[in-house]
């Protein structure tokens, strides 16, 4: 059995992990819907490879998102459509969940310590990992996430996965759009984009938009509606120079301004704080990249990625989350803390094509160079340092990688890929403590995949995933916690994906194990001030040992010429062996152990359309340091609208029941001065229903 019947969850995952089973055999037996060959499946292409590809092509667990999932889903930020990708989780903590998880693994806030992270985020070939904010959803045409460690695609920032956001590329001809819409809580956006030809050889695309809106949460102190508030413009452009029939450039720029509000926890798990200073989520970003396509000769393909990203992010809050005089006994505090981090990445490949492959003519190969560069600079105000900290942080990384695909014979082709990576890590910050860290680290992936037919494959997977050590910077923590080690991670994985044309499916299932050795833990140690507060000191460790294993499927069916439906499952185990830690033995934080994504989709010949998908999610802790959960919970989403010619107009809900969700949370200690302090659970709660409507206008 995949699940232990010990586990308190089973009643609900006999039926789930049954279900998943029914859902590839209704994916491979639904033949009886007659008219579905009028309705061709579509081939994803994934573009985070080395190599665009298509989908059931790749040896991999993977998720494409397209644009009629996002705009379905009305999604402003990546949060909002990561339920839609089995084992994918996300940490909020803040005014959007910007750090995310999978498989059970990444990392949940980021406060003083420096950071490496587990899953890598790229938005048009830009490292943007560790800056989540900027994850907006404008004029984006697909995301795809990539389970699993990239440890050859990406290196050291990929353990976990890889998370590719693509935005849609300048058109050959003009096309041009403008959208608003209004909901709930003042919810107000506008976007447009443009998109065309200059002159021969030169084409651009540009697209802006900006989301307001007051937030969920009531602020009763101030009598306020807007402490919480939502307020981010966004602009990406995009120039395409065809220099020549041999070489092109693509000019990406990417600009976003995020001026959030956060005021999120209160002593009653409610949605009505009380704090006199409310907090703040800012991030504005600036990026640039070129991207480089260069024919050398017939037989040998130069790829090159150049970019530079420049985030400036403020991140503050309440921490008593309360006004001064709530009690006698009471404490007034706040944090802040303004980062500044800049990133500048080189990658450049080589490519075969016909006439440069190996081994008589059977191998295609690649070989690449690869250079980051990154300074984040930090300075912390809080009220209980007599001064403000400071810290600067540096990465360098150099990598050299490489990967052949052989075709032994008609059926059977192997992937290998190898990269060998050196990272170096400096710091020093206001309080003397300084530590650098220079390591050679490796990852690679072998992979077999046996074509059952021109439709179906089936392949089996090993690679290797590895995470750079480092040291905490609390000069408090004793000796043996100022230091932790590097973490690798191997995952073997079997799947199957295909395409079943007359029946209009298209599935892949996946089932994995993953081994983790020093494992990198976030912990907390919780210290009792003098006036009842309590301060935490964060600090990474490795526990001793890790595992996960479980099961992803992903099917889409063309049940006639105007439904279509989807069914994503993802089942989850994981376990931490450390007898240090608060659960021995037991679950990883943010790593439920079931997730469910069910939805259907009408598109009919009048111009009237509709989606309706329902998500569910298993409990799950929030910290491998104390026991606070989510609760288990199912959302529901609908949206119907209507196109005439070039007009289109939609109404939409989110979380249609009102389901009250936890999407962060703490436990062991107290922040209420009436009750003495006494230590009890604390949550950040989710959006509740919000109703909206929809215009926009092509042309």
């Amino acid at each position: 059995m995949l699940f232990s019947p010990q586990s308190n969850k089973t009643a609900f995952l006999r039926p789930v992990f049954g279900f998943s089973v029914c859902a590839l055999s209704m994916a491979v037996h639904v033949n009886a819907l007659a008219d579905t060959a009028s309705s061709p499946i579509e081939e994803v292409i994934v573009t985070a490879d080395f190599r665009d590809a298509k989908l059931n092509d790749l040896a991999g667990s993977i998720s494409v998102i397209d644009a009629q999932a996002i705009a379905s889903k009305e999604a402003r930020h990546l949060e909002s459509i990561l339920s839609l990708t089995p084992n994918v989780n996300f940490s909020s903590g803040a005014s959007r969940g910007r750090f995310f998880q999978i498989r059970g693994i990444g990392e949940r806030s980021q406060f003083v310590e420096p950071v490496n992270p587990s899953v890598g985020l790229l938005i048009d070939g830009i490292d943007m990992s560790g800056a989540g904010a900027a994850a907006t959803m404008l004029d984006v045409q697909q995301v795809e996430v990539l389970r699993g460690p990239q440890g050859t695609i990406y290196g050291a920032n990929a353990l976990a996965g890889l998370i590719n956001i693509k935005s849609n590329d300048v058109s050959d001809t003009f096309e041009a759009k403008l959208a608003v819409d209004y909901a709930g809580d003042n919810t107000r956006t506008v976007q447009g984009v443009a998109s065309g030809p200059i002159s021969d050889g030169l084409s651009y695309r540009v697209a802006s938009q900006s989301h307001k809106g007051d937030g969920y949460m009531k602020n009763a102190h101030l009598n306020r509606d807007d402490t919480a508030k939502f307020d981010e413009t966004t602009f990406r452009g995009k120039l395409k120079i065809e220099a020549s029939e041999a070489l092109t450039i693509t000019l990406t720029g990417l600009y976003v301004d995020v001026d959030n509000g956060y005021d999120a926890f209160t002593l009653d798990n409610s949605y009505t704080t009380l704090s006199d200073e409310p907090g703040h989520d800012r991030q504005e970003t600036k990026a640039l990249a070129a991207n480089i396509e260069w024919q050398l000769t017939q037989a040998v393909m130069m790829e090159s990625t150049i970019s530079a990203s420049d985030s400036e992010t403020e991140y503050g809050y309440d921490e008593d989350w309360t006004f001064s005089g709530i009690h006698p006994d009471g404490y007034s505090s706040k944090d802040n803390y303004i980062r500044e981090r800049d990133n500048q990445t080189v990658d450049v490949r080589f490519l075969s094509n016909d006439g440069a492959k190996l081994f008589s003519d059977s191998t295609d190969w690649l070989l690449g160079l690869y250079y980051f560069d990154q300074d984040v600079d930090l300075k912390r105000q809080y009220t209980y340092l007599p001064a403000d900290f400071s810290s600067e942080f540096s990465t360098q990384r150099q990598a050299v990688y490489g990967q052949l695909i052989s075709q032994l014979n008609e059926e059977i082709s192997v992937t290998t890929g190898l990269r060998f990576e050196n990272q170096r890590n400096d710091y020093q910050d206001s309080q003397n403590v300084n530590g650098d860290v220079n390591e050679d680290l490796w990852g690679g992936r072998i992979a077999i995949n046996y074509e059952l037919n021109p439709n179906q494959s089936v392949y089996a997977l090993l690679s290797r995933g590895y995470k750079s050590g480092g040291f905490n910077t609390d000069g408090t923590l004793p000796s043996n916690f100022r230091s932790f080690d590097t973490e690798t991670l191997l995952n073997y994985e079997a799947g199957l994906k295909g395409m079943w044309p007359d029946a209009g499916v298209s599935a892949q299932i996946a089932v994995f194990y993953q081994d983790r050795d020093d494992v990198q833990i976030k912990s907390s140690n919780a210290v009792a001030r003098a006036d009842g507060s309590t301060e935490f000191v964060d600090f990474i460790d490795n526990s001793a040992s890790g595992e996960s294993y479980g099961l992803e499927l992903s099917s889409q069916w063309q049940l006639s010429s105007v439904i279509s439906a989807f069914a994503n499952v993802g089942l989850l185990q994981t376990e931490l062996n450390d007898s240090d830690l608060k659960r021995n033995g037991g679950d990883a934080a943010q790593a439920p152990e079931y997730q469910v994504a069910l939805g259907l989709d009408a598109q009919f010949d009048s111009g009237w359309y509709g989606s309706a998908d329902v998500e569910g999610k298993d409990e799950f802790y929030f910290s491998d340091s104390h026991n606070a959960q989510s609760e288990a919970v199912v959302l529901l989403n609908a949206k119907v609208g209507y196109r005439i010619d070039a007009w289109d107009f939609s109404v939409w809900g989110k979380n249609l029941s009102d389901e009250e969700t936890r999407v962060r949370g703490f436990s062991g200690f107290g922040n209420d001065p009436r009750n003495g302090y006494e230590s009890g659970e604390y949550f950040q709660l989710g959006a509740p229903r919000q109703i909206g409507v929809s215009g926009s206008y092509s042309f």
